[in-house]
C-alpha cells in the first residue's frame, strides 16, 4: 500500500483515459488510500439504475462519479495553476507540509 499525496478538497487534473475527460480539472470529493483510488467531481461519470429505498429517495437512471486510480491524476498547484508533483518539506519542529515542485509553494 502506497501513501497518497492527494487529499479531499484538492484540485487535480486527469492525465490519462477517455478523450472526454483527459486534461480536465476537478475537485477531489473522496479519497480511498486502501484501494489507491480517488473520486473527482465531474470526472469519470457513470450512469446507475437506482430503485428508491424509502419515500423521497431518487430513482431511475442517475449519473454519479466513479473512482479513478490516484496514479492517473496529478495535483494542480493553487499558485502557479499547473499540474505538479508533490515534495515534502519538514520543519525544525517536526511539522510536515506538501510543497509544489515547480514554484515551492505549500498546499
Amino acid at each position: 500500500m502506497k501513501k497518497m499525496n492527494i487529499k479531499t478538497g484538492d484540485t487535480v487534473v486527469l492525465l490519462t483515459g477517455d478523450k472526454k475527460y483527459r486534461g480536465k480539472q476537478g475537485k477531489v470529493l473522496q479519497v480511498s488510500p486502501k484501494e489507491g483510488k480517488v473520486i473527482v467531481e465531474g470526472l469519470n461519470e457513470v450512469k446507475k439504475h437506482v430503485k428508491p429505498r424509502k419515500a423521497g429517495d431518487p430513482s431511475g437512471i442517475i449519473t454519479t462519479e466513479s473512482a479513478i486510480y490516484a496514479s492517473k491524476v496529478q495535483l494542480v498547484c493553487p499558485k502557479c495553476n499547473k499540474p505538479t508533483r508533490v515534495a515534502h518539506k519538514i520543519y525544525a519542529d517536526g511539522k510536515k507540509d506538501r510543497v509544489c515542485k515547480k514554484c515551492n509553494e505549500t498546499f
